[in-house]
């Protein structure tokens, strides 16, 4: 698994004006505030969580295609600002997959087995009771794309607790927010852009 088999199609916006926003506590005219980096957004960046000094990292707004398995999106569920915009759905589309191509390669090939079996039952005899066994019984490991709206913020607490994660398609994410432009004022690292 790399990291385009689970990221793809990203934007960011909004890091200019987060950056000149974050002036506007010291200043006494906010027209002189700039859009310049400068060594205060990674002291904002780093401040203790909840302190309130890292909220400019809200402004930077980053969206993109996120592939995860079943069970790694039970877990991003926890994330209050990770909005999910659209995804794929097993509840239409399950029977439509292709159940060889669908799941991360943890699943047991006696569960696609399993699932290619129900699948076959609820095709010859489409009745919910069919639909819900194929449904109910999908492995976690099964991988679904969504659409996602999350900020910088956002993902420094995400950094900060899934970078050594069991699973590795969390790994594997933490690994793309370390290639994110200023990705220092997530991880707390040191890189930059410079943005003139």
């Amino acid at each position: 698994m790399e990291i385009r088999d689970i990221v793809n199609n990203e934007k960011i916006y909004g890091i200019e004006e987060s950056f000149r926003a974050s002036k506007f506590p010291m200043s006494t005219d906010v027209n002189e505030c700039d859009k310049n980096f400068r060594d205060r957004q990674v002291k904002l960046a780093n401040a203790p969580a909840g302190s309130g000094h890292d909220c400019f990292l809200k402004g930077i707004v980053v969206q993109f295609d996120l592939s995860f398995t079943n069970k790694a999106w039970v877990e991003a569920e926890r994330y209050h600002f990770f909005d999910i915009i659209s995804s794929q759905s097993t509840m239409h589309c399950l029977p439509k997959f292709d159940l060889y191509k669908s799941y991360c390669e943890y699943v047991d090939e006696r569960m696609i087995a399993i699932m290619r079996g129900l699948l076959n039952n609820y095709n010859n005899n489409k009745t919910t009771e069919n639909r819900l066994k194929l449904l109910y019984s999908n492995p976690c490991g099964f991988i679904l794309t969504a659409r996602i709206t999350t900020n910088y913020l956002q993902l420094k607490t995400i950094y900060a607790q899934r970078k050594n994660h069991t699973l590795p398609e969390w790994r594997l994410f933490c690994k793309w927010i370390e290639q994110l432009p200023y990705s220092n004022l997530i991880t707390g690292g040191k890189n930059g852009t410079d943005l003139s």
